[in-house]
């Protein structure tokens, strides 16, 4: 495909080969380009002599979701996240959960135009603490991600990335320098699931993860996507575990959610509460302390428990805080034991609501809501 008349945003992260083609240099993919071609993202391609992000300022659409959406739960609990995504991705997955957004090809799938100053004033006006670059990988749209999140952090707003880790070391570094937090989708434990199902590699995502939790100050947590007699033996949840486990350490929260058939997997069953379950126990005596369970109602699977005393920290059922027992140090207030994450001294009343969300073209925040903002944000606590 050669028709370039959408955005032509200049991208970073290439370079030229002694052949004359342009190689992109932000995922192990390195696509390889001739004058005109897009790589297998469709988002990032070659005009003339470099190379153009074509979705930046346009998204297929905003939307204000419950943090614990994302899915993160030790990251300011029950507040209002903006989240946004554009089209394409860099995997091929199979069994996509967002296929018609990540999978699109055509450009009419990005509905809404919208500027990083936009984004970042919408968020602020609404009372959002975060936004959320999901629905597609951010890897991708790396220009306007790292925009718009530099525009949320001048307003103390949060960044969060909703990524499959796919990433090389150099455009990592950029993304992640102004993330806050990141759920990395861990699709599998085995290099043949990756080669299969996605046309992947499975180290280079360890190696994003491991560099998260090591070298950033990012919060960290993994979502894996079971899928029957895929990915869902005891043995790879074991060794995945095992390795989260010894790699990552035993706070970093793992989500194992339920697939549903979709995309080009419409073959395959949902996976069943019980599959969930002993995942979620498998994971507990590899000794993580933060295992939940999601796409399903499972209130004891996605509530958070002290690892010291075994109390009721945070109570939840699907995406709405149901209790509450953390002090205002984010310790159990029974043992005094911290819970590893950033929370503020209560959480947030956002609910499971999800809202829409138009963005207006307006420029700059005002200094009266910057500054409450920032106030605001300024009460959170890290801990763990």
């Amino acid at each position: 495909m050669t028709d370039l008349d959408h955005e032509r945003h200049p991208a970073r992260h290439w370079h030229v080969l002694p052949d004359g083609r342009i190689q992109c240099d932000v995922c192990p993919r390195f696509c390889k380009l001739h004058d005109g071609q897009r790589g297998l993202c469709f988002v990032r391609a070659r005009d003339g002599d470099r190379l153009v992000l074509t979705t930046y300022g346009r998204s297929s659409g905003f939307c204000i979701d419950p943090i614990e959406k994302k899915p993160l739960a030790h990251f300011l609990p029950g507040t209002p996240v903006l989240s946004f995504g554009t089209a394409g991705c860099n995997l091929t997955c199979k069994f996509c959960q967002n296929w018609d957004i990540s999978k699109a090809r055509a450009f009419d799938r990005l509905m809404d135009r919208a500027d990083p100053e936009a984004i970042a004033e919408a968020a602020l006006r609404t009372g959002c603490r975060s936004v959320a670059y999901t629905y597609n990988d951010p890897v991708i749209f790396l220009e306007y991600a790292v925009d718009v999140a530099r525009a949320c952090r001048a307003r103390g707003i949060k960044n969060v990335a909703v990524t499959a880790g796919y990433v090389c070391a150099e455009a990592r570094n950029e993304l992640f320098e102004l993330m806050d937090a990141a759920n990395v989708d861990l699709k599998a434990f085995t290099e043949g699931f990756y080669h299969r199902l996605c046309t992947a590699s499975l180290e280079p995502v360890k190696e994003t993860l491991v560099w998260l939790k090591h070298e950033t100050g990012v919060w960290l947590e993994l979502t894996t996507l079971l899928i029957p007699d895929e990915n869902d033996g005891d043995a790879e949840i074991e060794d995945l575990s095992r390795w989260v486990k010894e790699a990552l350490g035993p706070d970093v929260p793992l989500h194992f959610t339920a697939f549903h058939p979709d995309w080009k997997m419409l073959d395959k069953a949902p996976t069943s509460k019980t599959t969930l379950q002993r995942a979620r126990a498998i994971a507990r005596r590899q000794g993580l302390r933060y295992v939940y369970t999601g796409n399903i109602r499972d209130p004891e699977g996605q509530s958070t428990r002290c690892h010291g005393c075994g109390t009721l920290l945070i109570g939840r059922d699907w995406h709405e805080i149901t209790s509450w027992t953390l002090d205002a140090a984010g310790r159990c207030r029974a043992c005094g034991e911290a819970c590893a994450g950033v929370f503020e001294p209560r959480p947030g009343d956002w609910g499971s609501r999800r809202q829409p969300v138009t963005i207006q073209r307006h420029r700059g925040a005002t200094a009266r809501s910057a500054s409450s903002a920032s106030a605001a944000s300024a009460g959170a606590t890290a801990t763990g």
